[in-house]
């Protein structure tokens, strides 16, 4: 048996619809060239399609991402954690109702261990020449989120090394979409036989020509739809053969008619949001990254509420703009804090909140530029504090110092354990060492900062 397959994948847009008339622009004219040459194509996304950072997602939460992909007729997708736990259990459950392609995640289940009805371990696709292609779906295992949400999510190493098998058996050559990253990715390929390519995602790896290990061709495009990548599959008498590349799709023509359904979406999208009124606010909110502010301060006792903390504490970064007089919708809360960020609460030693205190007060942490962790803005900003109070000496260079910590008006307790109210995003890598390292961490799911923000505005007294 002879064939020849031509793969094309794309993975974590995260709703960067700038580049996407440009991704559909190239997929239309590739489609149409295999068509006419009577070639096999399949298409693939590997998750994190769509990010509510982005109005049309946010206001439609997801279905017109599932739009898009369904007009480029992908053939498979998987779901990264963009789709998988910045929307609740409902809004999941109901985000692929209207998909014409399978959803491939094995290692995802109801809590009770069953499958969902959306949902498929795998698919066996088949050419014209009677060529079979097993594609098997995996996501990363944030098990703590998925839990919150009402989900069971599996280590996919333990699935794999069931699955692989048993699609060995009904195909010719095994597919990974893989929303894991390229350190999982590697050991997958050392350590489970079988899997004939890997498509890559979740940690934006871009693999030009791709890489090697064992048997397994491992692939990445990079990010925000700024890549296709592309998988040459060759078979002739039984023997395999692929090769990887990327497309850089700058260079490529716009579909035109993508374009004017994105503008189209926006333009609904914005509308929907702008009719969801949240309060109609008596004075301005002014906010300013560097120094104390009141929109900042309402959003760290909004935190100390919600969450139920001896204290609140988040950075003034995380806004991205003040709040004027007048009507305040979901439209301007979107813009304002766009981030995919949950509430969450930290149990600190008193020594260990004055090491995070400490550090946040320094220049350099004010001033840092952050990218990931759902941090969709700019800069850190000033930690702004509800509950604490700090008392400030100034030296003789003008350089201010901390002189004393007050928790709720009473000197900071070095052996005290305090509820610290704050966001998830300092729970991540290593921004704050404390906050990373504490066993105890309880997160509020789905509610993103902004829904705290309409709950706060609108029982504003």
């Amino acid at each position: 048996m002879n064939d020849t397959v031509y793969i094309y994948h794309t993975n974590d847009v995260h709703s960067h619809f700038e580049n996407w008339p440009k991704v559909a622009g190239f997929l239309q004219k590739k489609r149409r060239e295999h068509i006419k040459n009577q070639e096999t194509m399949l298409l693939f996304d590997i998750g994190d399609f769509m990010d509510r950072f982005h109005p049309i997602t946010e206001a439609t939460r997801g279905k017109a991402n599932v739009q898009l992909l369904n007009s480029l007729k992908y053939d498979a997708i998987t779901i990264g954690n963009n789709e998988g736990i910045t929307l609740s259990y409902e809004e999941l459950n109901v985000l692929y109702e209207n998909a014409h392609f399978p959803v491939l995640t094995a290692n995802l289940f109801e809590k009770g261990g069953e499958r969902p009805s959306w949902l498929q371990p795998y698919t066996i696709i088949s050419t014209s020449n009677g060529f079979r292609i097993g594609v098997i779906g995996v996501t990363v295992h944030f098990m703590i989120f998925y839990e919150l949400l009402g989900w069971r999510i599996v280590p996919p190493f333990e699935m794999l090394g069931q699955l692989v098998p048993e699609v060995r058996k009904q195909a010719d050559v095994v597919v990974l979409l893989s929303h894991l990253g390229i350190n999982d990715d590697e050991l997958i390929a050392q350590q489970v036989p079988g899997i004939d390519v890997i498509l890559g995602a979740h940690t934006h790896h871009l693999l030009p020509n791709g890489k090697w290990i064992n048997n397994t061709l491992l692939c990445g495009a990079g990010k925000y739809g700024q890549y296709v990548g592309s998988v040459k599959l060759c078979i002739n008498e039984g023997k395999f053969a692929a090769e990887a590349s990327v497309i850089d799709v700058s260079s490529c023509s716009e579909c035109k008619d993508t374009k004017q359904t994105l503008a189209m979406l926006e333009e609904e999208s914005v509308q929907r949001l702008e009719k969801e009124v949240v309060v109609e606010l008596q004075e301005d909110l002014p906010l300013q990254w560097f120094t104390p502010s009141p929109f900042a301060q309402l959003l760290a006792s909004a935190l100390k509420e919600w969450c139920d903390g001896d204290i609140g504490m988040v950075n003034a970064g995380v806004l991205l703009e003040p709040l004027y007089k007048g009507i305040v919708t979901k439209k301007d809360l979107h813009r304002i804090c766009p981030h995919p960020i949950n509430p969450c609460k930290v149990y600190l030693r008193g020594d260990e909140l004055k090491e995070v205190i400490l550090q946040a007060h320094t220049e350099k942490m004010k001033h840092l530029e952050v990218r990931g962790f759902g941090f969709r803005g700019k800069v850190m900003g000033q930690m702004v504090y509800d509950g604490v109070e700090l008392e400030m000496e100034t030296m003789s260079d003008g350089s201010e110092h901390i002189r004393h910590i007050l928790i709720n008006g009473k000197e900071l307790e070095h052996d005290r354990k305090y509820a610290v109210a704050t966001i998830d995003m300092f729970t991540f890598g290593h921004l704050y060492p404390e906050i990373h390292r504490a066993p105890q961490k309880m997160y509020y799911m789905p509610e993103f900062l902004r829904d705290l923000l309409a709950w706060k505005l609108a029982n504003l007294t």
